[in-house]
């Protein structure tokens, strides 16, 4: 195929793309700059500026553009921030896929497993409904903005992709290195549950969905065993050999990080990834310490 990356710098992005181009594909990315090389093409989603001749002898899209959910405390205008980031990129790309002669026939487009908001420890799925909360909205609007694409017949899938674990950066760098100086432990009360995928279960699944002709619509990008952050807590401290004792006070993650807390970190979803598993995708990191073991080489 010839797929289009939006976002290819990024965590999954810098992934992606030499995995695409190693399945022998043609890899073009998105840039906001001017094009530097015959890869690239210049865009301007805060202007809403895509030619359509660029997606115009293009298969597909991956779009996973956004500002970092987590990058910095959250004030009013870094919320619109991210909104915008995520709204404004997804309305440029699927406009162009809608105005393109021919279009490309697939749209694989972020999203994330925060669509369904706090739901405690009910066991959820793609079935399940919209939740509340700013990145539940956030991710409702995202999702609505591929309708262009959906329109014209593109088949768009829209990737609920839970926290990633990588060997490089993600989720894991920063909570590993506190683990390695013996001060980790469980966030809030632990009973909150985490959903959580592996990059390479990530990458893959993505590249899986590239084929699946007959999934569209949401997907939950997430392991099939989801666990509390008090059982994530004690896995990896036995597979980095480190104590857990100092666990973090739900007050004092809701003064460090705001409105992050209560809706990233003390928010709980068992999400689980229903249709990878009804349509035949096989998981290389099913639990948890595959995943860790894999993610921090041990």
């Amino acid at each position: 195929m010839k797929i289009v990356v939006s976002g290819a710098s990024g965590l999954i992005g810098s992934a992606l793309v030499p995995t695409l181009r190693e399945d022998g594909h043609e890899v073009v990315k998105l840039v906001r700059r001017d094009a530097r090389a015959d890869d690239e093409v210049r865009w301007d989603p805060a202007r809403h500026e895509l030619d359509p001749k660029h997606l115009a002898d293009v298969d597909a899209v991956v779009h996973l553009s956004g500002a970092n959910v987590g990058g910095r405390r959250w004030s009013d205008s870094y919320k619109r921030t991210i909104l915008n980031s995520r709204v404004d990129t997804t309305q440029t790309i699927a406009a162009a896929i809608a105005s393109a002669i021919p279009r490309p026939r697939i749209l694989l487009s972020a999203s994330g497993v925060n669509f369904y908001g706090d739901t405690g420890d009910r066991t959820i799925d793609e079935t399940s409904p919209a939740g509340t909360g700013f990145l539940a909205e956030v991710c409702a609007a995202w999702e609505e903005a591929t309708r262009p694409a959906a329109d014209v017949g593109a088949r768009v899938v829209n990737l609920r992709t839970s926290p990633v674990f990588s060997q490089k950066g993600g989720l894991l760098g920063p909570v590993a290195l506190l683990f390695k100086l013996g001060l980790g432990g469980r966030l809030g009360s632990g009973r909150q549950y985490m959903p959580w995928i592996s990059l390479r279960d990530q990458i893959d699944a993505m590249r899986f969905l590239l084929t699946a002709d007959d999934v569209r619509g949401p997907v939950n990008l997430t392991a099939p065993e989801p666990v509390t952050n008090a059982e994530f807590t004690r896995e990896l401290a036995e597979v980095l050999h480190r104590p857990a004792v100092l666990p973090v006070p739900r007050f004092a993650l809701r003064i460090a990080t705001g409105d992050f807390a209560d809706e990233a970190i003390l928010a709980g979803i068992r999400a689980l990834p229903t249709v990878l598993l009804e349509h035949g995708y096989s998981f290389h990191d099913p639990d948890l310490r595959s995943a860790l073991r894999w993610a921090l080489q041990r």
